[in-house]
């Protein structure tokens, strides 16, 4: 799965749903450039676990494959894959090459 499928069909559906719990709604739109958390972010952390469980969800739906978005390594990173939609679709293809 690419960025830009796992985007339209994981990521994008999941900020639908949850616009109405983004901090400042009116800017999170399922747009790659949107800011998911950190300085400027849409969620808080607990929205954003909320978050990253639907989409995991969604990967698993897709693909039949479970990937765990938060772990050490997603933590350890000093970009973090949480900073914006895009960034989070990076990391889940590369979770899902590697888990090929």
């Amino acid at each position: 799965m690419k960025q830009t499928e796992i985007l339209e069909k994981c990521i994008y559906p999941v900020v639908d749903e949850m616009k109405s719990f983004a901090i400042f709604p009116e800017r999170f739109n399922p747009v790659p450039e949107v800011a998911l958390f950190g300085q400027d972010g849409n969620l808080d952390s607990l929205n954003l676990v909320s978050f990253l469980v639907a989409v995991e969800g969604r990967i698993e739906d897709r693909t039949g494959r479970t990937v765990r978005l938060v772990s050490e390594r997603a933590m350890s990173r000093k970009h973090s894959p949480f900073r914006t939609l895009k960034s989070l679709a990076q990391y889940v293809e590369e979770l899902l090459c590697e888990s090929t």
